[in-house]
């Protein structure tokens, strides 16, 4: 009895962070000297991480000991409330050349409103009165400048663990796509109308009922490696041997549109008739009839009508008697169907009539 798989999970804490700037310019600062030891002057209130922050300046200092010192302080305002955060304050030098005093914060610490810890940073003797008036104070204004991260709600969630294997999609395509561009191997060739295709009649053969009695019957091409194809175009026959090896028709047409690419799907459809292809049948038929158009229906009817495409036949029908019957009776292609497939008209008038009765 195999052992059962041990099961791999894994989590992830994210924690982002808003940033702010907020500028306090204190003019008339010879003004407020003077003002007294535990005096401040309060900048507006800010917003940064969804919490309200000011500025507090004390010119004559917080207290006795701080009184030859100006005191500054970053404050949270909001009530009832608690924040992670890390800041600078910064005193602008009067002289733009000149970096300005910072202090500042590299780690988050924890503001709460309603205890002492809502202001920072602890020391309030920022720096002597003496020193700031002579490098610091421009024009009687002094600038203070706060930068300020605020830590946001961490969010926890699950990580997707790999543990399987990537197999990536079939390339089988791929590789006979190539077999084909490159002749590796190949073992018949066909001349199509002069031109000359190679290609592998194991392949052909394994695709086409067609193929595999004319290499593997008691067809005279079966002894052969060259083979002559008539009443078909080289670029027909190379879709076709294009859609043997990979199952698909990307890339015909790209340099087709319009009239071009439909008369390539008609002569496509016919090809696939020829060589029994039945699913590029069904393909060509789906493809045609999401492009039908009033001057050209009765043309696919009638190739429908030839190649027993049923489905495809039902689906003209319902568009000429469901549309502008007029246009395309007008048309040089119903002129053609009249004098070529009769038993159709039949039906078109049948559908007609069974459609005007209801």
């Amino acid at each position: 009895m195999m052992p059962s798989a041990s099961k791999k999970t894994a989590s992830r804490c994210t924690t982002e962070a808003a940033r702010g700037t907020h500028l306090f310019e204190i003019v008339g600062y010879s003004l407020k000297r003077g003002l007294g030891v535990g005096k401040f002057v309060r900048s507006r209130t800010f917003t940064v991480g969804g919490y309200d922050w000011a500025i507090r300046f004390y010119p004559d200092g917080l207290n006795e000991s701080s009184q030859e010192y100006v005191s500054i302080y970053l404050e949270l305002m909001s009530e009832n409330a608690e924040a992670w955060a890390f800041y600078s304050l910064v005193l602008i030098h009067k002289s733009p050349q000149k970096p300005g005093l910072e202090w500042s914060r590299n780690f988050p610490r924890l503001f709460r409103s309603s205890d002492e810890t809502r202001f920072g940073p602890s020391d309030p003797r920022f720096l002597l009165r003496t020193d700031l008036e002579n490098d610091y104070v421009r024009d009687d204004c002094l600038a203070i400048e706060c930068n300020l991260v605020v830590a946001k709600e961490a969010h926890v969630s699950d990580i997707v663990v790999d543990s399987e294997i990537e197999v990536p999609p079939c390339d089988i395509p791929e590789h006979f796509a190539k077999l084909l561009d490159h002749n590796d191997g190949a073992d018949v060739t066909f001349s199509v109308q002069g031109e000359i295709i190679k290609a592998h009649k194991t392949i052909l053969a394994a695709r086409s009922p067609v193929f595999k009695a004319q290499f593997y019957g008691q067809m005279r091409e079966a002894r052969m490696g060259h083979v002559t194809v008539e009443d078909i175009q080289p670029v027909i026959f190379r879709a076709l041997l294009r859609f043997i090896y990979t199952g698909s028709l990307h890339g015909m047409g790209d340099d087709l549109a319009g009239d071009d690419y439909r008369d390539t799907l008609w002569h496509l459809l016919a090809a696939a008739d020829r060589y029994a292809m039945d699913r590029l049948k069904l393909l060509c038929q789906s493809i045609l009839s999401k492009n039908l158009h009033v001057e050209t229906v009765a043309a696919t009817l009638a190739l429908a009508d030839q190649h027993n495409c049923d489905k495809l036949k039902e689906i003209c029908v319902e568009f000429i008697t469901t549309g502008d019957m007029n246009a395309v009776v007008a048309t040089q292609g119903y002129a053609n169907l009249k004098r070529a497939c009769p038993s159709l008209l039949a039906d078109i008038l049948e559908k007609s009539s069974k459609r005007r009765k209801t």
